[in-house]
């Protein structure tokens, strides 16, 4: 029998929408480093960014300025707080990966969505309003105080629902953001969005799509 969850929540930036720090990257730094120590800096930079958000919450334009600066340091560049807010604000401009509006609005005709993101609510409704779907709730790190893959989130979350973890299903493009914590809190039903962020950890027991497009097959829509 298919599972029909209460609501399909959602990872926002990666899973949804087409998170391009890496772009953001590129655009500033691109002309000073070449081709192999851009992709370095670009994996720095992304690992910075989760650690930056394993401790106490703080403003995501912090997060952002702390992680480039360790990475510029991990890579003999000269860091700029300008730069920093440069990308920053860039977040809010950035739009969904192609497959998403059609594949969530069909999924929303039979089942209410909810994002849970690791944003600042000044910015996430300007990436939400692209989407091109209904969401019933949408929740910012900077409302529950704490950022993902932190499990206070995900709790406040399902409090804010009014449902336990085995009423929901969790979508997202990336592990350790996002599914290995759903783990652990014994969310059972849990869809992995192949984006090449990650690879396959099947330990996690989820359900691989390629696109947000499949989405509505997993509940036989």
């Amino acid at each position: 029998m298919t599972f029909r969850p209460k609501f399909v929540t959602f990872d926002c930036h990666g899973t949804l929408i087409n998170y391009d720090m890496a772009g953001a990257a590129r655009r500033i730094y691109g002309e000073m480093l070449d081709d192999a120590k851009m992709t370095q800096f670009i994996r720095n930079f992304a690992a910075y960014r989760l650690d930056e958000v394993l401790g106490a919450w703080k403003p995501y334009a912090d997060v952002v300025a702390n992680s480039l600066e360790r990475t510029c340091k991990a890579n003999g560049v000269t860091f700029r707080e300008e730069d920093a807010l440069r990308i920053y604000e860039e977040v809010p401009t950035w739009g969904p990966h192609p497959d998403v509006p059609a594949g969530l609005a069909k999924v929303a005709k039979e089942i209410p969505l909810v994002i849970l993101s690791n944003a600042m609510n000044s910015q996430i409704m300007s990436n939400v309003e692209k989407l091109g779907a209904p969401f019933c709730k949408v929740i910012t790190a900077e409302e529950t105080g704490t950022y993902k893959p932190q499990m206070n989130g995900f709790e406040y979350m399902l409090d804010v629902l009014g449902c336990g973890p085995e009423d929901i299903t969790h979508c997202s493009s990336s592990f350790r953001y996002d599914l290995m914590t759903a783990y652990d809190l014994g969310i059972k039903s849990k869809v992995w969005v192949n984006r090449g962020h990650e690879p396959a950890n099947p330990y996690y027991e989820y359900t691989e799509i390629k696109d947000i497009g499949g989405l509505a097959g997993v509940f036989g829509l």
